[in-house]
């Protein structure tokens, strides 16, 4: 037995040393991975913003910065590194991040009732984004949700301040206090994270001009060329459509006739997203362990799938969360996990290996990018039927197992 628990830690850990070192060796321009530069958004656009955040303020005539007040803190961190550049000491911390994740997942993985598979999906799946992983902030926030999550079966309090801090690095972590039990912990853990989050966004108010600017910053984007919605405009364009490509806030988007429409009807799937989980909310009876994590996983999976904008970077999100509900050995989420799996795979190639033929419409370009939200997609709808057919369809059924022999009374109290 303890062999076998030696060898399930070692080789995840193995395989994560070498494809990492890959990794390094990519963001480092020791090797030369395909397509454009991704390395240019910390060496040039993150050490922009560093050094304006240094003096004491929030970007606030730069219409690419678009994050709430607590990404300061990731735009900020390669500053505990001196001995480093920036693009350097960033690309360590994201390493540093990356290894704590997976100690995360194989802590919990070793525990009673519980499976190493989510350390296999973060290890494969952060591999085949390719140096993107390591060239984004979104790394980060992603060890921040993981680390809530992993604390939560736990400790209540600690997910609902991991969440709040989490909130205010890049939004989306508010969603794993989608699927607490109702009862006193849920009160706990909902109040931490108001907290926190109030707490911190204060202080951010208070010490830099323009920390809430980031609330109206996005009103005038385009749709993003790898969303769901730019599909449309890729055929269009083989049909006369007259819309141009263009960098805007930071990203490539569609301009033109009909775009403003195609991003309207994405926030509106985005509301109807929400309505459907308040309706899921409202009629979830059946709260087993890894309801917290399911629930988040479609929580994210839907916002990122109707999203007017899927950054390759988004897909971190997704592999951390879906790691997590890897561990439980009565995962819910196993199709879906790798769905997003396989979507992380035609990612690194849509982006940035054959992002040039993303950008021209070429068939090669929409083959790939349909591919990717076609997963995406699919991955979405099996993940909130299987959610909803779990928690609302089996009242009184059997849940999923623990990650440690407790009483669902302990976790609650706890």
């Amino acid at each position: 037995m303890l062999m076998a628990d030696a060898v399930g830690t070692r080789l995840p850990l193995a395989v994560w040393i070498l494809t990492r070192t890959a990794l390094l060796l990519c963001v480092f321009k020791v090797v030369t991975f395909p397509g454009p530069d991704v390395t240019t958004d910390v060496s040039v656009i993150y050490r922009g913003w560093y050094e304006t955040l240094s003096t004491g303020t929030f970007p606030l005539d730069d219409v690419t910065w678009q994050y709430p007040p607590a990404a300061a803190l990731a735009i900020l961190s390669p500053a505990v590194v001196p001995l480093l550049g920036y693009a350097s000491a960033f690309f360590v911390l994201a390493a540093l991040c990356d290894a704590f994740v997976l100690a995360l997942l194989l802590h919990a993985g070793g525990r009673p009732g519980a499976t190493r598979r989510g350390a296999w999906m973060w290890v494969g799946g952060v591999a085949l984004l390719g140096p993107t992983a390591y060239a984004r902030y979104d790394l980060m926030v992603t060890a921040v949700a993981v680390a809530a999550l992993v604390a939560g079966a736990r400790r209540p309090r600690m997910l609902g301040v991991l969440a709040g801090l989490g909130a205010l690095l890049k939004v989306w972590p508010v969603l794993l206090l989608l699927g607490l039990p109702r009862g006193r912990a849920t009160r706990r853990s909902w109040a931490a994270a108001a907290v926190t989050a109030a707490g911190l966004t204060l202080l951010f108010v208070a010490a830099m001009p323009g920390a809430l600017a980031f609330l109206t910053s996005q009103r005038d984007r385009g749709t993003e060329i790898e969303s769901l919605g730019a599909l449309v405009f890729h055929g269009a364009r083989y049909i006369g459509w007259d819309g141009r490509v263009a960098l805007n806030y930071g990203s490539v988007e569609f301009l033109g006739p009909y775009v403003p429409l195609v991003s309207t009807l994405a926030m509106v799937l985005g509301a109807g997203a929400l309505g459907w989980l308040v309706l899921w909310r409202l009629r979830a009876r059946e709260f087993g362990p890894s309801t917290v994590c399911d629930a988040a996983f479609a929580a994210v999976l839907l916002f990122t799938t109707t999203s007017r904008v899927i950054s390759p970077q988004y897909m971190i999100w997704l592999v951390g969360l879906a790691a997590v509900c890897l561990t439980f050995r009565a995962c819910r989420m196993t199709l879906p996990a790798w769905l997003v799996l396989a979507a992380c795979a035609m990612t690194v190639l849509e982006f940035p290996v054959y992002f040039a033929h993303v950008v021209e419409s070429d068939p090669l370009g929409v083959l790939l990018l349909a591919v990717r939200n076609g997963l995406l997609v699919a991955a979405t709808v099996t993940a909130c039927v299987r959610l909803w057919r779990h928690t609302v369809h089996e009242p009184g059924g059997r849940g999923s197992l623990p990650l440690r022999p407790a009483p669902d009374k302990e976790l609650l109290s706890s």
